[in-house]
């Protein structure tokens, strides 16, 4: 794969739903936070590749980020890695101190791949996947029943 080219998206994030549903399992979740934040945009020669989004929390130097997510066919080859060094680049040009991300516990792969990142473990939310939130009853990842929310974080 090329080098893609990172930008702050400025257009129709409806546009991207389908990048944003990869990484969201409720769309009522997603509606609320849909048009947050910034999102930045990974271009490649078949078009956007994948995405980050990431908000400011309200807290001095914290940003989250809050969906990410590469087209299905090309994870694996590093994209979302150069996606979350250009939030890195972001969030510290607007003052950022610190990043803030969760995952499902149930998410081995994602737990992973946040931990190579520099991310550490900072506090779980039990139960916060299901109908109640949004989330259909049911969903597996990686044999794991979705229930809980970890949230980590890495100073910038």
């Amino acid at each position: 794969m090329a080098d893609p080219v990172i930008e702050v998206f400025a257009g129709d994030r409806q546009d991207l739903e389908h990048l944003f549903l990869l990484a969201e399992d409720s769309r009522e979740q997603l509606a609320a936070y849909l048009g947050l934040g910034d999102v930045l945009v990974a271009r490649g020669e078949g078009g956007i590749l994948g995405h980050a989004q990431v908000i400011a929390t309200g807290s001095p130097g914290e940003f989250e980020l809050k969906n990410i997510a590469v087209l299905e066919d090309i994870q694996g080859q590093g994209l979302g890695r150069i996606l979350v060094e250009a939030v890195f680049r972001h969030c510290q040009a607007r003052g950022g101190k610190r990043l803030i991300v969760s995952t499902a516990t149930a998410g081995v792969g994602q737990l992973r791949f946040y931990q190579r990142l520099g991310f550490r473990f900072d506090r779980i939310v039990r139960d916060a996947f299901g109908p109640a939130q949004g989330y259909p009853e049911g969903i597996v990842i990686d044999g794991i029943p979705l229930r809980d929310q970890i949230f980590l974080d890495r100073d910038l």
